[in-house]
């Protein structure tokens, strides 16, 4: 009997958690409820691959840890379960380690992350089990031991699926705001579309984005000139690019690169501003060169220091693709991450990032999310009725009574915890007009204020109790709170989407090759171009029946089609 045969004549199904450990050299080893095997081999791709026929949920410690080596070889992962992923998003972790993650399924204190070389101090205490006598995994195990060998590869293995089991027990405890008993809670499916986006992240960084080196050689050379020949020429094109600005101020030179010594050059011609943000001297640039030719060199300093010819060498390949390191969740409201440029690409170079020959790119972005999401998660009937529409500020503006410019404003302000100027005025009237979305908002800030942890709609634990490192506002803060139960949901519906279309895009040798907030970018073979703008849709359309089930909103995509990122708009 095949290996695929033994594990469905033992009980594996379509959807079965089954825990995945890899054991470079001896093979890998699998853990499911009512079972374990370990499969030695030199070449354990072809095998979980096969497995892969079954369908089950690949339950892992780690998307990044265990499916880069399987993507890197083509292998074609469906469903999965990330313990990271969803220790972030159940614990509302910062960290996604097996430690992290172990200690928050058992109610464990977070033990200290797992230093590089262990010494006689991390090794104190510890009896040759995977688990310590206070509960916590072994420093040794953690450090390697646990892929040294099969059978430690099987016992790690049963210690993810015991994991995987106990979050999914917490999840099925939290309550569900929709009203749909006969599905899995919205907690759990919110940790598979968590799950999927870590696979995601996985396959974006190993897959990249495509993009043309001739093009962005063009492109480049037009906004910053040619690639200097060597360090003393692309110091002399600086000095030129900060002469230009120069040369329209009276007075000595200054540091560009210092936000007060620019402070000193707008005053010498009169402009007294709090700051030098570009918002701020962009209505002074018709009536002062000066500003202009400030404003022309800060795009194109930023596209030389940070997107310029070093950056061209360091993250595209000689396949034609950009690469840079993916995150599933940030720290804040769980948006995903990239880097290398991925997330700010600036427009003028968006024309690089070309179809492959035979493909097109289609790009999908949500309308309107945020506001959507408000409606929806809040339940407030009115904001709902105005998110049927195409343009939802419209019937707000009516309710207002008030210029569409002023309802999208007012919006966002209560979103975002705005209460002075233009945006303070509407509020009261959003007040009025919408006072459950606004009550919602409300409670949420009140979280905040008091530091008590929340959920957003989804799920996910954002810990309000006590400051995460690194934030420059503090979580106890009562405008954090109010946009992140917003922008959480939000997150989660568009990884939840994005799940849907990864699902589907094999079927049209298709991939997604770039997430960006709220948007999809798609590479697919020209035929199949209207099938992927249909697909797109239709998936939004499938996840917004079971994510807001029982609500009136409608969730909308700007779809675009084109040779190049810049033309599919």
């Amino acid at each position: 009997m095949t290996l695929v045969g033994e594990l469905s004549e033992a009980g594996l199904r379509r959807g079965t958690p089954l825990a995945l450990v890899l054991a470079p050299g001896h093979g890998f080893a699998l853990a499911w409820t009512g079972g374990t095997r370990s499969i030695a081999t030199d070449e354990p791709v072809q095998a979980i691959a096969e497995i892969g026929a079954l369908d089950p949920r690949w339950t892992w410690w780690s998307a990044r840890q265990t499916a880069t080596p399987l993507v890197a070889a083509g292998v074609q992962l469906r469903s999965c379960w990330d313990l990271g992923a969803v220790g972030r998003l159940a614990h509302g972790l910062r960290r996604d380690d097996p430690a992290a993650v172990w200690a928050a399924s058992g109610s464990l204190p977070e033990p200290p992350p797992v230093r590089p070389a262990l010494d006689l101090l991390d090794l104190a205490g510890e009896h040759g089990e995977p688990v310590r006598r206070d509960g916590q995994l072994s420093r040794d195990w953690l450090h390697g031991r646990a892929t040294e060998s099969l059978p430690a590869a099987v016992e790690w293995a049963g210690l993810a699926l015991r994991t995987q089991q106990a979050q999914e027990r917490l999840l099925r405890t939290l309550t569900d705001p929709r009203p749909l008993p006969r599905q899995p809670p919205l907690a759990v499916l919110t940790a598979f579309a968590e799950s999927a986006a870590a696979l995601l992240c996985v396959e974006l960084e190993q897959h990249g984005l495509p993009l043309d080196r001739a093009a962005a050689t063009a492109l480049l050379t037009a906004m910053i000139g040619s690639r200097p020949a060597d360090a003393a020429d692309e110091v002399s094109r600086r000095v030129q690019r900060d002469g230009r600005v120069f040369a329209a101020f009276p007075g000595p030179p200054v540091d560009l690169r210092n936000p007060a010594q620019v402070r000193v050059l707008l005053a010498r011609v009169g402009l007294d501003l709090p700051d030098t943000r570009s918002w701020r001297l962009e209505p002074h640039a018709g009536t002062s060169p000066g500003v202009t030719e400030l404003l022309a060199w800060r795009k194109a300093e930023r596209i030389a220091t940070t997107y310029g010819w070093d950056w061209l060498d360091r993250n595209v390949g000689a396949d034609g693709r950009l690469r840079g390191a993916w995150g599933s969740a940030d720290a804040a409201a769980g948006r995903m991450t990239a880097q290398a440029g991925l997330h700010n690409l600036p427009g003028d170079l968006r024309g690089a990032v070309l179809a492959e020959p035979g493909q097109m790119l289609v790009r999908a972005d949500l309308g309107q999310v945020e506001p959507r999401v408000l409606a929806a998660v809040s339940g407030d009937p009115g904001l709902a009725r105005a998110a049927r529409e195409d343009d939802m500020y419209a019937p707000v503006a009516a309710s207002l009574g008030c210029d569409r410019p002023t309802a999208k404003v007012a919006v966002l302000a209560a979103m975002y915890g705005q209460t002075s100027g233009t945006a303070g005025a509407a509020l009261r009237d959003l007040d009025r007009a919408y006072p459950t979305a606004m009550a919602y908002l409300r409670s949420a800030e009140e979280s905040g204020r008091t530091g008590q942890d929340l959920r957003t709609y989804g799920g996910r634990l954002i810990r309000l109790s006590r400051a995460p490192e690194g934030e420059t506002e503090s979580p106890g803060h009562g405008r954090y709170a109010r946009n992140a139960v917003v922008q959480g949901a939000a997150a989660e519906l568009f990884k939840a989407w994005a799940g849907t279309v990864r699902a589907e895009l094999p079927a049209l040798h298709g991939e997604i090759v770039l997430c960006l907030h709220d948007e999809l970018l798609v590479q697919v073979p020209k035929a199949a171009a209207a099938e992927a703008v249909a697909l797109l849709d239709s998936a939004l359309q499938q996840t917004a029946r079971w994510w807001a089930a029982g609500s009136p909103v409608r969730f909308v995509a700007e779809v675009g089609v084109g040779a190049s990122w810049l033309t599919a708009h």
